[in-house]
């Protein structure tokens, strides 16, 4: 539903046809969304835990967000780079999807980061049509069946604890900076976090 996907497709098929035409070990790993707090603010997850984290420390007072209903397969980023190293120790290069299994909304991302915080989310979440998508998915979900059996693999970190350590993460960067130890590690890439810094060493 998008040129991204559609790259992605393209990119799969190829892996493929090298693998079968010059027999080049090459294994497709279609990963489902994966989190960490290393994910870029441009993501909605990594929006949701910075939003909730300066919220709660007054830096700002509302989150704008567009499809609360659209729901995806969250998993932890690292257990994911970990089964990305496991398909290459097979013996031989097959394909494997990569998930949790489990669909949450925005919605509930929403909910349980503002929950982790203390805090009502129905009071600083506003919804945006900018932020909508001019085609998008309802809800996706991945069989990782494969993955599970033939590389011994299941994902660890539950959604909730995904959430809290995500907004806990933020949180953390967000006080250090305000007591002037650090600032958020990619804060002064993003022009909207240069300003809030610029007014936080005022504070």
């Amino acid at each position: 539903m998008s040129p991204y996907a559609a790259a992605k497709l393209f990119a799969n098929w190829t892996t493929i046809i090298y693998r079968k035409a010059y027999g080049i070990f090459a294994c497709n790993g279609i990963l489902f969304n994966h989190e960490s707090p290393l994910r870029g603010l441009e993501f909605v997850t990594r929006k949701i835990s910075n939003g909730v984290a300066k919220i709660s420390l007054g830096l700002e007072t509302k989150l704008l967000l567009g499809n609360l209903a659209a729901k995806r397969d969250w998993g932890y980023a690292p257990e994911y780079v970990e089964v990305m190293w496991r398909m290459l120790q097979k013996e031989k290069p097959d394909d494997y999807v990569i998930a949790t299994g489990k669909a949450h909304s925005v919605r509930e991302f929403a909910q349980r980061a503002f929950e982790t915080l203390g805090l009502n989310w129905k009071r600083y979440v506003k919804t945006d049509r900018r932020f909508l998508r001019p085609l998008d998915v309802d809800c996706l979900v991945g069989d990782s069946s494969k993955a599970r059996k033939e590389l011994n693999w299941a994902p660890r970190t539950d959604f909730a604890k995904l959430v809290t350590l995500m907004v806990q993460e933020d949180a953390k960067r967000w006080k250090e900076c305000l007591e002037g130890k650090n600032l958020p590690w990619d804060a002064p890439n993003y022009p909207s976090e240069a300003r809030i810094l610029t007014r936080a060493m005022k504070m």
